[in-house]
């Protein structure tokens, strides 16, 4: 049995100014052939759970082409065309095939096209036909639509925020698909919409949490094969965009719809937990310092580079600044311009610098500081956080820079903070400090929540800010709760 594997994965948020290039794809990953098997090979990820299952199964895998690229603006109709290109090229050329299984995002927008998975799904039913089964792995954050539930045979969602079950929906993806093949199971899907944009909420608390344990009770009947309980991508302003569930049943199109009907209602008669405590940078750093043990983690939600901000803004580093602390630190802003700087002073040098803030003004201004450069590295570490543990990244030129109190590492890559890794690459062991403030959402909770006394998460302007008003949205469904608070929600 031969089955492809292959990735085309972006979460687009159309309010960022920087639109998404191929620059941007091969920045992260653009692959071909056998380097799709090199880099997901042992790694917790989705491809990496399709390759070991495939492996155990005694299944060929075939490698087609694996694109990521981080979280950014609306990706322009020239990169898509090589995306697709790129992907459609090495399925015709992998020849006779039983199976395809892809790991697709969910929220990607085009210049032109709202749905990009929809599109690229379509486009590879049109290369090889509705014969062959395809299954697809998708983000809990993807906005779905019928077009992907029609085009796909089984769309599987993860289920855990941060994504530490990447691996397993990568595992049950070549289950499905070899089951397929083997004539064991018929796979059909029914979705429910439900009119509502909801926060990044992590999945360990309620209400996130109440509702994947009702997802999970059901996938405990017989032919329930999957529940998944999508949040949706908030930053994107297209049609198609709030929470939905999809089931996946074995042959059973009306078992598929009461199972998602059902968790859709749960989830309506909970949208009003879903309503974030909003702290101010300031407000948070003074809930630090009431706070006992350490480390106290403070994370900047509206600046999350993992859901497309720029990553330099400054509004939490300036209020740990003006606060003077002591023992903290801060990981990480993403500056350039000022790494280059640093490594050019060398280690022992004082630097006076604008840092950050030089994307947008939104994001806070930039801060006019006199730093001490403390160490300089590559910004090469593997991550070890339970979600992508063994992906190797690099974040160019890094620096560490003190100011008073605070340690601020500045890097030339922009990301959201995972692991401690970026720390430890500067000396840094969070364990010893009082506050450590990060840009993160959610996904830094899977390394952080083991190690951290309190985790205090804080909000201000930013493109992935938690107060949905903040949004100057355009093409939305409406009405939509909680931007329409009259709302109603009536199942078909």
């Amino acid at each position: 049995m031969r089955i492809v594997i292959g990735e085309l994965a972006h979460e687009t948020n159309t309010f960022s100014n920087v639109p998404t290039t191929v620059e941007l794809f091969q920045l992260w990953e653009w692959d071909r052939g056998e380097e799709v098997l090199q880099r997901h090979k042992n790694v917790r990820d989705c491809l990496g759970g399709m390759i070991d299952r495939a492996e155990e199964l005694g299944v060929e895998v075939v490698p087609s082409f694996s694109a990521f690229a981080k979280p950014s603006g609306t990706i322009t109709r020239e990169t898509y065309g090589a995306l697709k290109k790129e992907l459609l090229d090495a399925i015709t050329a992998a020849g006779e095939v039983d199976a395809i299984c892809l790991t697709l995002h969910g929220a990607g927008v085009v210049e032109g096209i709202d749905d990009l998975e929809g599109d690229i799904l379509q486009a590879v039913r049109q290369a090889v036909g509705y014969d062959i089964p395809l299954v697809v792995s998708l983000d809990l954050h993807g906005n779905l639509t019928e077009k992907m539930v029609t085009e796909a045979d089984a769309l599987l969602g993860f289920h855990l925020y941060p994504h530490t079950d990447m691996y397993e929906r990568g595992i049950e993806a070549m289950d499905i698909a070899y089951r397929m093949v083997k004539g064991e199971c018929k796979p059909v899907m029914h979705m429910t919409r439900v009119p509502l944009i909801i926060p990044t909420s992590t999945t360990n608390l309620s209400p996130a949490k109440d509702i994947n344990e009702a997802c999970w009770k059901w996938e405990q009947e017989p032919d329930v094969l999957d529940c998944a309980f999508f949040h949706g991508f908030p930053y994107t302003d297209i049609p198609d965009v709030g929470v939905s569930i999809i089931v996946v049943t074995d042959g059973d199109k009306e078992l598929a719809k009461c199972v998602a009907d059902d968790v859709a209602n749960l989830v309506w008669q909970k949208r009003d937990e879903f309503a974030p405590d909003i702290l101010s940078p300031a407000e948070g750093i003074q809930e630090a310092l009431r706070s006992e043990g350490l480390p106290i983690v403070i994370n900047e939600t509206s600046d999350n580079p993992g859901g497309g901000s720029p990553g330099d803004g400054t509004h939490l580093l300036r209020a740990m600044l003006e606060a003077n602390l002591e023992k903290a630190c801060f990981g990480f802003i993403y500056d350039p311009e000022i790494a280059q700087l640093a490594h050019d002073a060398g280690v022992g040098s004082s630097i006076d610098v604008k840092l950050g803030g030089k994307t947008d003004a939104m994001h806070g201004e930039p801060l006019a500081i006199t730093a001490y450069v403390k160490s300089l590295t590559d910004g090469q570490f593997t991550i070890s956080s339970p979600m992508g543990k063994g992906s190797k990244v690099s974040y160019g030129k890094t620096v560490r820079l003190q100011v008073g109190g605070v340690d601020i590492i500045v890097c030339s890559v922009k990301s959201q903070v995972f692991d401690e890794q970026i720390f430890l690459l500067h000396g840094i062991d969070v364990m010893v400090y009082k506050i450590v403030g990060l840009k993160s959402s959610q996904h830094f909770r899977a390394a952080y929540e083991p190690i951290a006394a309190r985790i205090i998460p804080v909000d201000s302007p930013g493109l992935t800010c938690l107060q949905f008003t903040f949004f100057n949205y355009k093409r939305l469904q409406r009405p939509i709760y909680p931007l329409d608070p009259e709302t109603e929600f009536k199942l078909k």
